[in-house]
C-alpha cells in the first residue's frame, strides 16, 4: 500500500470561468511543479482523475439541475433561465463544457476516495476538489457541483462509512453542511471567518444539525483579523474533541488556503504557520481513529502565486511523511514563475516575521474566539460531564 496518492489530470484545468475570475486552477500546476522541483512528487504517486458519472452526481444533485448545467455549457439555455440555478451569475459564470469540467473535479475526489477505501493508499489528495458551496439544485460561490458532498454520500453507500468532514476554508462550508444536516453518520466541522462580513453569511454556532443529525454539525465562526495562534487553538482543541466524540471511519478535509493574510477575498490574518499545522492534526487523527484513512481536497485560495502552492505542498509532504521544508524555495521554480506573477513571489517556505503590523485587538479577538469555541463545544462537554 502506498502512503499517499496524488490525484490529478489536465482535465481539471478546464474548470475556468474566465481569465479574470478569482478562481484560477493554475494553482494546481504551480503546486505540482513546486513539489516536483523539490523531488517530492514522483510520477508513481500520481493517479489520473476520472469524470464522475451522472448517477454519481445524482447522489447529491438534482437530475434536472445536472441537465441544466449540461445545456448551459453547450449554449443551449437562456441566461435568465440559467440564473435560476445559480449559473450565469457574476460569481459562477457559464463557460464552455462546464458540466464536463465540473464532473472531472468531482471524479477526482471520488478517485481519491477509492484509492483510500480500497486500500491502495493510506491517504489521498485531490487539490482540484473542495467546491463546498454547491447545493442540490443550484450553483453557488464558484462551485457548480459539490464534490465533497458527492464523495461523502458515495462513501456511505459504497463503503458504509461514518465520515468526519473538516473544513478550514475561510468561507463557511455551507453546501456540505446542509447536505448532511439531519444525518447522524456524517459530522461536519467548519472553521471560517464569521459571516458578518463574508460570503456566504452562514455558519453560526447555533447551526447544530436537525432531527437525528442534531449535534453532528459544528461551526467555529472566528472573528475578522484572527491570527495564527487563535486559529490553531480553535482548530486543535475543537477538532480533536469532535473526533473523540464522533469516532469516524474516515476523515475528509477541505483545505482552502484563503485564511492567509495575503488572500484578497477574506479578512483573516493567518500565515504559513497555520498551514504547516493543519495537515499535521488531520494525519494524527486519521491514524488514531481511522486506520490512516484520510482524503484531502483543495478549496478556496485566491493568492495563487504567494500562498496556495506553499500551503498545499505542505499537505502532500505531511501525507507522505517527508520533512517540511524551510528556507528558500527552489530557484528553478522562482525563475520560472516569477515573470508570470503579478506580485513578487515569496522567496522562502516561511513568511517573514512579522508579515504585518501588530493587531491592536489581538487579546480581544482571542478571547472572543475562545468564548465562541466553548459555546460550539457545549453539547459535547455537557454529555461528557453527564457520563462522568
Amino acid at each position: 500500500m502506498k502512503k499517499a496518492s496524488f490525484v490529478f489530470s489536465d482535465g481539471q484545468l478546464d474548470y475556468k470561468f474566465s481569465d479574470t475570475h478569482p478562481f484560477n486552477q493554475k494553482r494546481l500546476v504551480l503546486t505540482a511543479d513546486l513539489l516536483k522541483n523539490i523531488g517530492a512528487l514522483p510520477d508513481s504517486a500520481v493517479v489520473r482523475s476520472r469524470m464522475a458519472t451522472d448517477e454519481e452526481l445524482a447522489l447529491i444533485h438534482d437530475e434536472r439541475y445536472i441537465e441544466i448545467v449540461k445545456k448551459a455549457g453547450h449554449g443551449e439555455i437562456a441566461p435568465e433561465a440559467a440564473e435560476n440555478y445559480g449559473i450565469g451569475t457574476e460569481d459562477t459564470p457559464i463557460f464552455e463544457d462546464m458540466h464536463e469540467a465540473s464532473a472531472m473535479l468531482v471524479g477526482g475526489t471520488l478517485t481519491a476516495v477509492d484509492e483510500v477505501m480500497e486500500g491502495r493508499a493510506r491517504h489521498a489528495l485531490n487539490l482540484g476538489g473542495g467546491l463546498h458551496h454547491g447545493f442540490r439544485g443550484k450553483a453557488s460561490g464558484f462551485c457548480v457541483y459539490n464534490d465533497s458532498s458527492v464523495a461523502i454520500r458515495y462513501m456511505q453507500e459504497k463503503y458504509g462509512a461514518r465520515v468526519l468532514y473538516i473544513d478550514t476554508d475561510a468561507h463557511h462550508g455551507d453546501g456540505v453542511q446542509w447536505s448532511f444536516y439531519d444525518d447522524p453518520d456524517v459530522c461536519t466541522v467548519s472553521i471560517h471567518e464569521t459571516g458578518r462580513y463574508l460570503f456566504p453569511g452562514t455558519g453560526a454556532v447555533t447551526e447544530r444539525g436537525s432531527g437525528k443529525g442534531y449535534g453532528f454539525s459544528f461551526n467555529f465562526p472566528i472573528d475578522a483579523f484572527t491570527e495564527d495562534d487563535s486559529f490553531l487553538e480553535i482548530y486543535r482543541t475543537g477538532v480533536r474533541e469532535i473526533a473523540e466524540f464522533f469516532k469516524p471511519d474516515v476523515i475528509l478535509t477541505q483545505n482552502g488556503a484563503d485564511a492567509h493574510y495575503f488572500d484578497p477575498l477574506t479578512h483573516l490574518y493567518s500565515t504559513m504557520k497555520t498551514y504547516r499545522e493543519i495537515p499535521k492534526l488531520a494525519l494524527e487523527l486519521a491514524e488514531e481513529f481511522c486506520g490512516g484513512r484520510w482524503i484531502a481536497v483543495g478549496g478556496g485560495g485566491y493568492d495563487i502565486w504567494r500562498v496556495v502552492p506553499r500551503a498545499w505542498s505542505l499537505i502532500w509532504l505531511t501525507m507522505t511523511g517527508q520533512p517540511l521544508p524551510s528556507g528558500p524555495l527552489p530557484k528553478e521554480w522562482l525563475e520560472k514563475y516569477g515573470p508570470q506573477s503579478p506580485v513578487p513571489l515569496m522567496p522562502d517556505w516561511e513568511d517573514p516575521d512579522p508579515l504585518y503590523e501588530p493587531i491592536p485587538r489581538k487579546a480581544e479577538i482571542t478571547e472572543k474566539n475562545r468564548h465562541m469555541m466553548d459555546k460550539a463545544l457545549h453539547l459535547i462537554r455537557s454529555e461528557q460531564q453527564r457520563r462522568g
